[in-house]
């Protein structure tokens, strides 16, 4: 195993995008863990001069640079040698470090899970001071926020033939997925599309509800690190991205209804289920009435998430 670091710099980031033909900033062999830095936020929303909070040089020439685009800032991507469309990419989230003093939250007058019924003329923007030690956020009334952070968008690139696609929705690539419970400690598998799989990553948040409804988490940089491996051959048993952390199988379904979103979550999760436990599948499905539990992930990607979690301990038949 070898150990890379990937900084975030105008050469090594893009806007917004997976896409096939996005050429890789760094080859890793599989076995091999990298260290990936992201930065969040466009130059509206960095703190002021004297606000007492620091903006990193990095994050200010990358915004300098006026790389085109849109949506999240990603770092990447990071193409894994001998990866082949059929292979699935394991990533270990090893460890997940706070990489600035702030993060903000926002506000836009026609998105979110309620839109146009606030009274905002433009987006509000709140930033929010990060105890980086203390791993706490202050809320401007005074709450204090225990932060979980993890990265809301991870993936690889779509299909050739899907051509160019935004960040904003996430899909069998993966994406904008924002999934709370990828925090480190977890593992996330990605069924890989073409050569190389190309991985990015970005859309730090330092913590986020089930739902995002205002459209942002508390946004900030991240630095995370990854280890990547190879399942080889085995892509026609996922089509979509799963995750697992030491206790829990978590399942993931994305679509523009809920309703539609949480049924493929349900086959996802059975499908899971009698991957690890002979059982049938009508069998699977009354344990998923049983024990697992489904959650809203996101209301606010156009393509809407719900996840699925189900206890490890539970598929013991012995």
């Amino acid at each position: 195993m070898t150990d890379h670091t990937l900084a975030a710099t105008p050469q090594t980031v893009h806007w917004g995008r997976f896409w096939s033909d996005l050429p890789p900033v760094m080859h890793v062999a599989p076995g091999d863990r990298v260290t990936i830095e992201t930065f969040s936020g466009r130059q509206e929303v960095l703190p002021a001069a004297g606000s007492g909070l620091t903006v990193a040089p990095a994050h200010r020439d990358i915004l300098a640079a006026d790389i085109k685009g849109q949506a999240h800032l990603l770092t990447g991507p990071v193409a894994i040698e001998g990866a082949m469309p059929g292979d699935v990419l394991k990533v270990e989230i090893e460890r997940i470090e706070l990489g600035a003093d702030w993060g903000f939250n926002a506000v836009r007058p026609a998105s979110g899970t309620l839109p146009g019924e606030f009274p905002v003329s433009q987006s509000t923007v709140t930033l929010i001071p990060i105890d980086r030690e203390a791993r706490t956020g202050k809320l401007p009334w005074g709450a204090t926020l225990p932060l979980a952070p993890f990265f809301g968008v991870m993936g690889v690139a779509p299909p050739r033939e899907w051509g160019e696609l935004t960040s904003i929705q996430p899909r069998l690539h993966g994406g904008n997925m924002d999934l709370k419970l990828l925090t480190e400690g977890s593992t996330l598998y990605l069924p890989i599309h073409t050569e190389g799989a190309l991985f990015s990553c970005g859309d730090g948040h330092g913590c986020q509800g089930d739902g995002e409804v205002c459209i942002t988490a508390l946004e900030t940089s991240l630095t995370g690190t990854f280890h990547f491996d190879l399942l080889k051959g085995t892509g026609e048993r996922i089509d979509l991205p799963r995750a697992e952390t030491p206790t829990e199988l978590i399942s993931m379904g994305f679509h523009a209804s809920l309703d539609t979103a949480l049924q493929i979550a349900l086959r996802q999760m059975i499908a899971m289920i009698r991957e690890r436990v002979e059982i049938s599948e009508t069998e699977a499905y009354q344990l998923c009435s049983l024990a697992a539990d489904f959650a809203i992930t996101q209301s606010v990607n156009q393509e809407k998430g719900v996840h699925g979690r189900l206890r490890k301990a539970l598929l013991q038949t012995g």
